[in-house]
This record gives C-alpha cells, sequence and structure tokens, in this order.
C-alpha cells in the first residue's frame, strides 16, 4: 500500500527562518530520506511552495472557476510530503516517526489508480 505523509510548518515559517535553521531542516530530510533507503522503504518526496504562490480551482455552475491561494484559511499550511510504500497504517505511522516533524505530519493512504 501506498500512505502520504503530508508535512505541515507554520504559516510564514520558511519566510522567517535563518539560513542556518533552513540548512538543518534539510539536513533532517537528508537523514530521513537516508532512512528510508537504509530499511528499503520505497518512496518519493516533494517539497511545496507556499500557499500564497497556490491557486485553487472551485466548482461553480459556469464550470471550475479559479482562485488565487489556498481553498481555506489555516494557520499551518502544507509544505511538502513523502509517499512511502508499506503494509498498512501502522507501518505507516511507525515510518512517518522518523520523519522531521514541523508542525504536524498527516498520514494518509493513497488510492491507486486503475491501469
Amino acid at each position: 500500500m501506498k500512505f502520504a505523509l503530508l508535512l505541515f510548518d507554520p504559516k510564514d515559517y520558511w519566510e522567517s527562518v535563518s539560513s542556518e535553521e533552513m540548512e538543518a531542516a534539510l539536513a533532517e530530510h537528508a537523514a530521513f530520506a537516508q532512512h528510508l533507503r537504509e530499511q528499503r522503504i520505497a518512496f518519493s518526496a516533494q517539497a511545496v511552495k507556499p500557499a500564497s504562490e497556490a491557486r485553487t480551482l472551485r466548482p461553480s455552475q459556469q464550470g471550475p472557476v479559479s482562485a488565487a491561494g489556498p481553498f481555506v484559511a489555516l494557520d499551518q499550511e502544507l509544505a511538502g510530503f513523502y509517499v512511502i510504500e508499506c503494509a498498512n497504517l501502522d507501518e505507516a505511522e511507525k515510518i512517518a516517526r522518523h520523519c522531521p516533524l514541523g508542525a504536524g505530519i498527516e498520514i494518509r493512504p493513497v488510492w491507486d489508480a486503475p491501469s
């Protein structure tokens, strides 16, 4: 099964950290990626730009309407994600406990697209 580890940070966090804090955070993620490789856990990962640079499509009677920013205003925003492969949600949580925490991690099963 695949699970998304959705990583959240406080809003505007990355705009306020020093270069030293940024380097330390990136080192933590490099260490987590190394841990996944050592455990032979298949994964992919991406960081995402701040919600202020996002665009959302919302439904309307005329079809999708574009809106700037996230769908819901939050004190935290999605900062990135890992997609890991493992047996079940319990194993995904065990793996996620090694990931840098930030403001929190949501562990969500990923739907397998029909081929």
